[in-house]
């Protein structure tokens, strides 16, 4: 399934760019419906059900023309939502400076779960000021980093 991913990548991203959009990944997967080809997407400020719907729209007819699939499938194409898992260098982006939590795969000074202001990262870490001091991690040590959500 990596495969078509990638095929259906390739070919979304530059009209996506030509549109102000970002591509943060396509999932190819099964699901209770049948096979689902999602086109997540961002961009600053946030993605619109319009914008959305816009690549949905400039989006089909080239996939229909590339045809990276094997029978029927349904197109989403979606934003990342306020509660994304910090995956890509772009989830880490968009929360600097916002609060977030860390679940570990093993303790860390004996704990598994963090929580602090995203503060920096790089392509192999991040850094969280947790109020009395700042704690790097591994993003390989990291079961989960989620954003948490204050309203």
């Amino acid at each position: 399934m990596g495969k078509v991913a990638d095929a259906v990548k390739a070919l979304v991203q530059p009209i996506a760019e030509g549109m102000g959009l970002y591509v943060l990944e396509v999932l190819y997967e099964k699901k209770y419906d049948g096979m689902n080809l999602t086109v997540v997407i961002d961009k600053e400020g946030g993605v619109t059900i319009n914008d959305c719907e816009a690549l949905h729209n400039a989006i089909d007819a080239p996939l229909d023309e590339l045809d990276p699939i094997q029978g029927s499938y349904t197109l989403n194409v979606s934003s990342p939502g306020l509660d994304r898992p910090l995956k890509l260098d772009w989830d880490y982006k968009r929360n600097l400076g916002k609060k977030i939590s860390v679940r570990l795969y093993k303790p860390l000074e004996g704990k598994k779960n963090y929580e602090g202001v995203l503060v920096s990262y790089d392509s192999d870490t991040f850094t969280i000021d947790c109020g009395d001091k700042k704690i790097t991690f591994t993003k390989k040590e990291a079961a989960h980093v989620l954003p948490i959500i204050e309203f």
